[in-house]
């Protein structure tokens, strides 16, 4: 999944056509390629408005290395990015984009200005709800002319109105200091929702993505921008700047740097992150549905899982009586699961389902069995209720539950499958706490 440095198609020398220089990186637009642009990382590290600025050796290459590794996860994972592929140590190739002066932040958890805005809250304070915020991305403390007090100021709509906020202060105890009744994208709301949307499902692919090489993802900040065809893309960079990760209450991330840790101990954690998203991976995995006969009808399985299908997700169906053919089924099982071992079989039988139990008992993969007649007959269930020692089959009545619950299951190591099962989860849930 991660792409490997491939310098063939670009052309590296002085000529390229600088477009901007940031702080810590440079964009250049690619001559052969007037739609797609070169991100060249630089080795500087910066915080507080410049007030802190130093170089690290070796950070342009760990930016890029971690911001390719991080965009190849999301490319797998089809979110739209503009990233195409890195083409040397410090520099990958992206489309050219008409960038959205915002950034878009999403919290997992409260650190930083989150908690000098809610003060009430403690550092690390969970939020069942990720919370979405908007800052408006602003230079020299100035918006078209209008004087700010503090850049990157954070933005509340009212009345199709842009309220500017400092973002260092609870809002109850200050006013907006800046309202704008022209602002980027006004009376584009589907453009927001879309940031939105993208927003919090990147985040969830990365939060997974971290959980599963033993760290937390916090929170992070993303920008948009639309490519010369108009669509919106998640743009910019990813790296150890654009996000807080945490382990055992230690940042790894620039929050070290804020916070003025040692250089060499801030390079060595921008090398650890780089190495470890080097690891995300998608696994490959399958949901096996297992019927005794062709009249154990799986329509409602296979329409629901459609949307989950991918070239990491499969689903195979097994038609084989475990009462009258056990070995066949047995032979049948190892196969499946030597091919692919991250599974969850699904046994939706007629009459007595002593599949479930049987094929639970003879794989360690999660079963979890559906008595399809149980409504007709419910004595049915009793089969996959009540069965011998470590036979730990799950039963559940409703075809839909269980497979939400194979896809709960699954989706403990799947970035991808995570973010698609989570993301409604996070629409019905509330920030009680964070009001």
């Amino acid at each position: 999944m991660n792409q490997q440095t491939n310098p063939a198609n670009i052309d590296h020398s002085p000529s390229l056509d600088p477009i901007i220089e940031g702080k810590t990186k440079i964009v250049k637009r690619i001559i052969n390629k007037p739609d797609h642009v070169l991100l060249e990382a630089k080795n500087d590290i910066t915080a507080y408005d410049k007030t802190m600025h130093n170089i690290i050796k070796g950070k342009a290459s760990l930016a890029t290395k971690t911001t390719c590794n991080v965009f190849a996860l999301l490319k797998a994972c089809n979110i739209p990015i503009a990233y195409q592929k890195q083409v040397s140590e410090t520099a990958f190739e992206a489309k050219l984009c008409e960038m959205i002066p915002y950034e878009v932040v999403v919290r997992r958890e409260a650190h930083g200005s989150y908690l000098k805005r809610a003060k009430h809250l403690t550092k690390g304070q969970v939020f069942p709800q990720l919370i979405l915020e908007f800052f408006l991305k602003t230079a020299n403390k100035t918006w078209k002319n209008n004087p700010l007090l503090a850049d990157d100021p954070l933005i509340n709509f009212k009345n199709n109105t842009m309220h500017l906020y400092r973002p260092d202060m609870p809002l109850y105890e200050q006013e907006p200091f800046l309202q704008l009744d022209d602002y980027p994208l006004k009376d584009k709301k589907e453009i927001f929702e879309q940031m939105s949307t993208i927003a919090k499902k990147t985040f969830l692919i990365l939060e997974k993505a971290w959980q599963n090489v033993g760290r937390k993802l916090v929170d992070f900040k993303v920008e948009f921008g639309f490519d010369t065809k108009g669509n919106l893309l998640l743009s910019d960079v990813i790296d150890n700047d654009s996000w807080r990760v945490v382990e055992n209450d230690i940042y790894l991330d620039k929050q070290a740097y804020r916070d003025g840790t040692d250089l060499n101990t801030v390079t060595e954690r921008y090398k650890q992150v780089c190495n470890l998203t080097g690891q995300f991976r998608i696994p490959k995995q399958q949901i096996i549905l297992w019927r005794g006969s062709p009249k154990d009808d799986l329509k409602t399985f296979e329409a629901e899982l459609t949307p989950y299908i991918s070239d990491y997700f499969s689903y195979k169906i097994i038609t084989t009586s475990m009462h009258k053919c056990p070995v066949a089924g047995y032979i049948e099982l190892q196969k499946m699961i030597q091919e692919t071992p991250d599974s969850v079989l699904i046994a939706y039988i007629g009459r007595s389902n002593g599949a479930g139990p049987t094929l639970s008992a003879n794989t360690i993969v999660p079963v979890i069995t559906v008595p399809a007649g149980w409504k007709s007959f419910p004595e049915d269930v009793w089969s996959s209720l009540r069965t011998p020692s470590k036979t730990p089959v799950m039963t559940m009545l409703e075809p839909s539950n269980a497979l939400q619950a194979a896809l709960n299951i699954l989706s403990m190591r799947n970035p991808a499958l995570y973010a698609q099962v989570r993301y409604p989860q996070e629409e019905r849930f509330s920030n009680v706490i964070a009001l």
